[in-house]
């Protein structure tokens, strides 16, 4: 099919200047790569020159991100789509072309821009821009359209679909259709594994065990990990600034297998990509005789994945304490939503509703932030903080944005961990237990789902068991777990453990979270530490004051067994809350209820 031209440069109807021409466009182009302003290492400038030579030649409807693979990242026809390394530079390169035309490119003639929900560019002249709010939202329709088409041409037709939006985005719920791509998390590239021994099982194991990595660590919705194919481009020993200039990603996992007669040995190393410092680093040992070869790599690789990709990990700890400079918005707010779930304060759930609400308004796709926004709805009702009484009631309002996170993305761990903990509040435990354990199944190393899990559980009665979970949860992650340590302690309380439930309180120490004072204070009157008790029931009661007087109803709520119930409510009466006589013989004859008084 010959190559088409542009169109003939009439003004549309309503526009001072006819669209700029094909001579305009390269002009521009080179204007722009020439710059100081526009990076000069990485994809950036290949990508760019790419798509704008594909829609000056009429071109247009064949820029995919397919296409872009093979030509600008040089991947074989067997390219992935799953593979996000085409996603992650287009966002990187409408943020360069953004900071351009704030900066250097505030005068050029023509703007060139990479619309967000495609990769096809589009050109406009930069002096055209219209003071009025029609002549707004015809602008932004100009800016959205490919290369050719009249800017006059159904400017009525989008100007209507673009106040109908405005009128839908704050509804949210509701809101099917994605506007624009999310913002990106921290992105990892896994190198392959250097081969270190000899003979085909080095080279069997180190090969399997890069496959296995390639696996576990996308199971982590809180990053993005580039695709086997972008894996397997690299040599073993890549450094981390080739990796950081031709891919743009933030971290790089890589490591060597050696093996000696029966002996394995792995090293795996996390790095930087911005300055190659090693941010994390451990050595695994194995005994071939001791176990499965394949399940060995497993082990190994699951490891690995837990300890640099899980919500608490190192990826997460690197990124709070520095992070990146694209770091600005709905990824943002991943990060304060663990920060929240950290310290369990009114002040940050706030805070955080805030945060997630404009998410999911700007990316009604983000299932990650509807998971989120699910818990933290979750939480006006169970933990009475900044209740809204615009709408349905919380735990509806949760259980909604649970099931549209599970909607969106089928696979996503954080929102079958919303969906099972709302469902938990809805009075649907069976269903809640079932829901925790498939997604605990496909990604059993999330120690976020796992404490959550074990904390849902022991609630429900299996007290030993869901101490085991959570034991499992705190021994991957020790660093992530103020909440999961107070649910441990209340296990351990149940279980008449009371020296472990004295450690595991303290660990916890969630001073500004109510329910912890509480579980505190049953806590250390059975350990026979009456001033500690009576002053933990005083910091709750004084927190807390409607919950004593509504004891019942707040138990019931949180499906724990009558005798577990009764057990509760004695040791608060010996803590000193004022549980009355008449609640204490209720607890004692009630045949059926719920809940218990701890973190949930």
């Amino acid at each position: 099919m010959p190559n088409q031209s542009p169109p003939a440069r009439d003004a549309a109807p309503g526009l001072s200047r006819a669209p700029p021409d094909q001579d305009e466009i390269r002009a521009q182009l080179e204007r722009i790569l020439s710059s100081d302003e526009f990076p000069k290492v990485g994809r950036s400038a290949t990508f760019l020159t790419y798509v704008t030579e594909e829609a000056v030649a009429g071109r247009a409807n064949r820029i995919k991100g397919y296409s872009i693979a093979i030509e600008v990242f040089k991947r074989r026809e067997g390219f992935k789509q799953d593979d996000p390394v085409v996603r992650i530079e287009a966002g990187r390169l409408r943020r360069t072309l953004e900071r351009y035309y704030l900066v250097a490119g505030q005068n050029d003639p023509i703007r060139i821009d990479i619309p967000k929900g495609g990769y096809a560019p589009s050109f406009v002249w930069n002096e055209e821009v219209p003071a009025s709010s029609d002549d707004r939202l015809a602008t932004r329709f100009q800016k959205l359209m490919p290369f050719g088409l009249r800017a006059g041409i159904m400017l009525g037709v989008v100007i209507m679909a673009l106040a109908v939006s405005a009128y839908l985005l704050p509804i949210g719920l509701g809101s099917t259709s994605s506007l624009g791509s999310i913002e990106e998390g921290p992105t990892l590239v896994v190198a392959p594994f250097a081969n270190l021994g000899d003979g085909p099982q080095a080279a069997l194991y180190t090969a399997g065990l890069t496959e296995e990595l390639l696996t576990a660590l996308p199971r982590f919705k809180e990053i993005r990990v580039f695709g086997r194919e972008t894996s397997k481009s690299l040599p073993p020993g890549v450094e981390a600034s080739k990796v950081r200039g031709e891919l743009g990603a933030r971290f790089l996992l890589a490591g060597g297998v050696r093996v000696s007669g029966d002996r394995i040995r792995v090293t795996a190393r996390l790095l930087d990509t911005d300055n190659d410092e090693i941010l994390w680093s451990q050595t695994y040992d194995d005994d071939i005789k001791s176990g499965d070869l394949f399940g060995i790599q497993s082990d190994v690789a699951n490891k690995v994945a837990s300890a640099v990709a899980q919500p608490y990990g190192i990826m997460a700890q690197a990124d709070v304490s520095n992070p990146p400079p694209d770091d600005l918005g709905a990824y943002a707010c991943t990060l304060s939503f663990y920060g929240y779930r950290a310290e369990l304060s009114a002040t940050r759930h706030l805070d955080v509703r805030q945060c997630l609400e404009s998410a999911v308004a700007r990316y009604p796709s983000f299932a990650t932030a509807w998971a989120m926004l699910s818990i933290i709805y979750l939480d006006e009702d169970r933990f009475r903080f900044n209740p809204s009484t615009n709408g349905p009631a919380p735990i509806d309002r949760s259980l909604q944005a649970a099931r549209r996170a599970v909607q969106l993305d089928p696979d996503n761990t954080r929102a079958h961990q919303a969906l099972m903990t709302a469902l938990f509040f809805h009075q649907e435990v069976a269903e809640a237990l079932h829901v925790g354990e498939q997604a605990l199944a496909t990604n059993p190393n999330d120690t976020e789902l796992l404490g959550e899990f074990g904390t849902r559980v022991a609630m429900s009665g299996e007290w030993q068991r869901g101490a085991e979970l959570l034991d499992r949860a705190l021994a991957l992650n020790p660093g992530g777990g103020g909440y999961y340590h107070g649910t441990r302690a209340l296990a351990a309380y149940m279980l008449h453990d009371d020296e472990t439930a004295v450690i595991e309180i303290k660990q916890a120490n969630l001073q500004k979270f109510p329910l912890f004072h509480a579980v505190a204070a049953v806590i250390y009157v059975n350990a026979g530490m009456i001033d500690d008790a009576r002053r933990a029931a005083s910091s709750f009661d004084a927190m807390r004051p409607d919950f004593i007087p509504n004891v019942v109803a707040e138990l019931k709520a949180r499906n724990f067994r009558p005798a577990d119930r009764a057990r509760l409510i004695a040791d608060i009466r010996r803590a000193g809350l004022p549980a009355s006589d008449e609640v204490q013989a209720s607890m004692l004859w009630q045949s059926q209820g719920s809940a218990v008084l701890v973190p949930r």
